[in-house]
């Protein structure tokens, strides 16, 4: 198993008790594997991942890169800049199932099909390279939402080494920093169908007009956002220490009217800020009843 640590920002940084434990554990799971294929965005999560596991695996670990209109092309960017960084060899896939008419309905197991369809492709891919798992960069902490993709990669085989680990965000984030992952505090992301409530019809003018507002925002400063697409109306979130920054000044002004550009009628601002999974409350809600 390769520990050296050579990624590390400073010698002088140390873990806490708990959080080595859950990086000696990440480590030895994936020595287990043997060899493995990971699915890799530019989020942090699947970046912590990769980066053990080419620490544990070497040359026994591939990565793929999804691309496809429901990414943002940022995301594809800093995903390619990590695997050349940490010199593992990758391929990018272009994911087609956004074309079917199963994923434009948008009903709330579209995750489901899509992750199936997406997954299945890697373990067809992990076999033709001799590879033993198929990996992924969920955690504890994407228990707490609804994600019915969760049902496809426990079907599929697919394995969540972060998960298997303990790993929360937080955690994590401080593992990242600690092996020197430039993206370490990288806000999170998603896939930009997450942003149109289930049941409206997806189509690319809409996650065109969602992933260029929220360039705006990113370009802006905001740290974290998220620009739901409900028809007429855009619904922008962002963290309420925030909220300031988008009132001050001529920036609210400027922003609506690109926003108004973009084709909505009508551009708010969530009073309860930004919130992972927003749109699955009414998911939640409907199954208490």
């Amino acid at each position: 198993m390769k520990t050296s640590g050579k990624n590390r920002t400073t010698k002088t940084q140390t873990l806490s008790p708990a959080l080595e434990s859950k990086y000696r554990k990440l480590q030895k799971i994936l020595e287990a594997m043997g060899s493995g294929l990971v699915a890799v965005s530019g989020g942090v999560d699947s970046s912590l991942l990769l980066a053990v596991a080419k620490e544990v695996l070497d040359d026994k670990l591939r990565a793929v890169i999804f691309t496809g209109p429901i990414f943002p092309s940022e995301e594809i960017k800093d995903a390619e800049r990590l695997c050349r960084r940490l010199r593992v060899k990758y391929e990018k896939f272009p994911s087609e199932y956004w074309r079917t008419e199963e994923f434009k309905k948008n009903e709330p197991e579209r995750c489901y099909y899509c992750k199936m369809a997406m997954f299945s492709r890697l373990k067809d891919l992990a076999r033709e390279y001799g590879l033993a798992q198929v990996m992924e960069g969920s955690n504890l902490d994407d228990d707490l939402d609804y994600r019915p993709g969760k049902k496809a990669l426990a079907q599929l085989g697919i394995r969540s080494p972060l998960h298997e680990a303990g790993f929360r965000k937080n955690d994590i984030r401080r593992l990242a920093k600690f092996l020197g992952l430039r993206n370490w505090n990288l806000p999170s992301r998603a896939c930009l169908a997450s942003r149109i409530p289930y049941y409206q019809r997806i189509d690319l003018d809409r996650l065109s007009r969602i992933a260029e507002a929220e360039k705006l925002l990113l370009k802006a400063g905001f740290s974290q956002v998220r620009v739901r697409d409900h028809g007429e109306m855009a619904r922008v979130e962002i963290l309420p220490e925030e909220f300031k920054k988008f009132t001050a000044g001529t920036l609210k002004n400027h922003i609506s009217r690109r926003l108004h550009r973009l084709g909505w009628k009508f551009v708010t601002l969530d009073l309860d800020g930004y919130r992972t999974g927003s749109l699955n409350l009414a998911i939640s809600q409907k199954k208490k009843t």
